[in-house]
């Protein structure tokens, strides 16, 4: 992705896109039939997807709710966000704190329209079209630079969007990791988590099939030892990097992934 490549603002309902194709999982309405038929196929190979994406947005939920409860974080940076759904991060972070500041970053352009009109009457929170990998972008955007102070610890989310970049080396998860690490307060986190697969057969269907489906908007599904090096240098906060439906589940009876053909693997980190 080269700085400051002009973003397509048109949405082409006839090629599937992960955010819709995530919409569709979690129950939502902003999707189209090429991302149902997308995920009807996906579902034949992996069928614990739904069951995935809904445990997905829970972990989610919870770590923005521990990172402004007990670590005291206002202000947070999301990545990859998608279409809204309920209990999006502003909502869950501002019943923490209802001066807590997010702006949401993505590059789908249905995610900036139903977005932009979920938050017109809420100044504390934006969302921009950028490229996740657009570090310089993002960081000096007229609203990232409003609501965001850099002094201060902020939490960046890169939650279950990775697996959407290809392997690169001025443009690929680790890259993007090291230039958001550089521009962040001591004390401010790095949320990462991304679907990955133990099986090798597994991990070339899904990572073949989205970059046919979604016509090259896609990256590879990776394992867990790939996930593990984007923590390096991190203090990262227990349980350490795991299944995400068992990162501190709120009961002991809270859902978690049932079947592990692929799962989603990561966690939090705190940069010292």
């Amino acid at each position: 992705m080269q700085p400051g490549n002009q973003l397509s603002t048109k949405i082409d309902a006839a090629v599937p896109t992960a955010a819709r194709m995530y919409d569709h999982y979690l129950g939502g309405k902003d999707n189209y039939a090429a991302d149902r038929a997308a995920c009807e196929q996906l579902d034949k190979v992996v069928p614990s997807t739904r069951a995935l994406a809904l445990n997905n947005r829970r972990f989610l939920q919870r770590v923005v709710r521990t990172l402004a409860h007990e670590y005291g974080i206002r202000q947070f940076l999301d990545h990859g966000s998608g279409l809204p759904t309920q209990d999006n991060v502003h909502q869950v972070a501002q019943r923490i704190d209802p001066s807590a500041h997010v702006v949401y970053v993505d590059n789908d352009p249905m995610v900036l329209v139903h977005g932009r009109a979920l938050l017109e009457q809420d100044e504390r929170t934006s969302v921009i079209h950028a490229d996740m990998r657009e570090t310089e972008v993002i960081f000096t955007h007229p609203d990232t630079r409003r609501l965001i102070d850099f002094s201060q610890p902020v939490a960046v989310l890169f939650n279950s969007v990775f697996h959407c970049i290809p392997d690169n080396e001025t443009d690929g998860p680790p890259a993007v990791v090291r230039r958001v690490t550089e521009r962040l307060a001591p004390g401010s986190f790095l949320v990462m988590c991304q679907l990955v697969s133990e099986d090798a057969g597994v991990r070339d269907f899904v990572t073949d099939f989205m970059a046919q489906a979604t016509q090259g908007h896609w990256g590879r599904v990776r394992q867990e030892k790939d996930v593990a090096q984007w923590f390096e240098g991190l203090e990262i906060l227990e349980p350490g990097l795991v299944e995400v439906s068992t990162w501190r589940p709120d009961t002991e009876v809270a859902p978690r992934q049932v079947t592990q053909e692929w799962i989603e693997f990561g966690g939090v980190g705190r940069l010292r």
